[in-house]
């Protein structure tokens, strides 16, 4: 009996095993995730046609869509640009799907009725015509104010924030903003950039959640600033990078962060598909959590990281 129960258990581990391999890490670069109605969604630089959605029910297990579209939120087709969808992001707004992503090196943003798309840009033009602009994310204050935080060309890759109109479509120019440009050592492996901002605010601090280096280098990395007034002056951590070449992971970077079901917070970044290999990035998630030292409430990202998969392909 002992001899036949043994042998069971290795049987079914074995299956265990091969269902497990025969999975695929998520193929998405700068990934974002949104959680609505008890779903997440996932979006991310991968398809030449668009941006490409997939959902997941517990953040390990991902499922591409069938929509009509090959699962794209987003075509080429309703958007300005041809080539280079990259660093998606999509947020609900007064019952509206508002998503932010840059096509040809321009920022532009789409809309929809669903999470799922399709996603339309309703004037096929760039936020800031005339000038290479990437990496747009949103963020709204507590009182309302909603805010475009991005990279700008201007000094390698430094990160902008301006006012948006109610539209959230429309930029203030007057209200342009420098935030944080390259000036820790870490962040000169090669070349300048500091880029795939994100924020959030806690207390009245804002937190702010970069990358640094060439994402095709090993020590691309996520480094964190605060500042106190979103238009004044933005403090990087000295203890920067916050996270870089964890484990077994290289190049890790362009992250965002979101709520999970249970409430808690959550960052997504992307890392080299090996050490000698850029491409395809994956997805990869952990948590990030608020430690007193010395009076002050630091971010700080957990090392330990969830490896999701593609169930379905």
């Amino acid at each position: 009996m002992k001899k036949l129960f043994l042998s069971s258990f290795i049987f079914l581990m074995s299956i265990s095993i091969i269902s497990q391999e025969s999975f695929k890490n998520v193929p998405l670069a700068d990934p974002f995730i949104l959680l609505y109605e008890g779903t997440y969604y996932a979006y991310g630089t991968g398809s030449p046609d668009g941006i490409e959605v997939i959902t997941s029910n517990d953040l390990i297990n991902w499922n591409r869509v069938d929509n009509g579209r090959n699962g794209l939120a987003l075509h080429k087709n309703d958007s300005y640009g041809e080539k280079w969808f990259w660093a998606p992001e999509v947020y609900f707004v007064n019952g509206k799907f508002y998503m932010y992503y840059s096509a040809e090196e321009h920022m532009c943003v789409a809309t929809s009725d669903s999470p799922l798309g399709p996603f339309v840009q309703d004037i096929k033009q760039p936020m800031l015509p005339g000038e290479k602009t990437i990496d747009n994310t949103l963020f709204i204050d507590e009182d309302g104010t909603p805010y475009l935080f991005f990279d700008r060309f201007n000094d390698g890759l430094n990160i902008w924030v301006a006012e948006l109109e109610d539209d959230l479509k429309t930029i203030k120019k007057e209200t342009l903003h420098p935030c944080i440009h390259v000036s820790q050592e870490w962040e000169e492996v090669w070349p300048r950039v500091n880029e795939g901002a994100f924020v959030i605010k806690q207390n009245g601090t804002y937190y702010m959640t970069y990358s640094a280096n060439s994402y095709e280098s090993q020590y691309y990395g996520i480094g964190c600033a605060t500042a106190t007034d979103i238009m004044g002056e933005w403090t990087k951590y000295s203890h920067n990078p916050l996270l870089q070449i964890p484990g077994n992971l290289y190049g890790v970077g362009h992250s965002s962060m979101f709520k999970d079901n249970d409430g808690n917070w959550r960052i997504v970044f992307h890392a080299h598909q090996s050490e000698n290999e850029i491409h395809p990035r994956n997805m990869f998630i952990s948590k990030v959590y608020f430690k007193k030292i010395g009076g002050e409430n630091i971010l700080q990202i957990d090392p330990n990281f969830i490896t999701p998969v593609i169930v379905n392909d």
